[in-house]
């Protein structure tokens, strides 16, 4: 789904002149730089948005924390915070099931 965004004159100067000058091959990959950047720097907005996706199912839970770039413990415990319940998936929900009845043949 593309999106198209509007930028003051000036950035769009600046980003022109960034590809002529060789420090990127095109408009595209200075805005991704750019986000990138300003995600990295900004830890509690990371966490919104991997909150946000893992909310929508857009992402699973390993893969929410890896975007915000904590460990699933610690995401798992910010959704807590939010007061999110997490919601375990058909295929996840089986893989666990076969995975508790090796271990009680294991042990049992």
């Amino acid at each position: 789904m593309p999106s198209s965004y509007n930028l003051p004159e000036l950035v769009k100067k600046e980003i022109d002149a960034l590809v002529k000058a060789g420090y990127y091959s095109s408009k595209s990959d200075v805005v991704k730089d750019a986000l990138r950047t300003f995600l990295y720097s900004k830890k509690n907005l990371r966490i919104a948005a991997a909150v946000e996706l893992y909310k929508d199912g857009a992402v699973s839970l390993g893969k929410a924390a890896e975007i915000a770039n904590i460990n699933t413990f610690e995401f798992k415990e910010r959704l807590k915070e939010l007061e999110i319940k997490r919601v375990i998936v058909a295929e996840s929900a089986k893989k666990m099931d076969r995975k508790i009845a090796r271990i009680q043949r294991t042990h049992g």
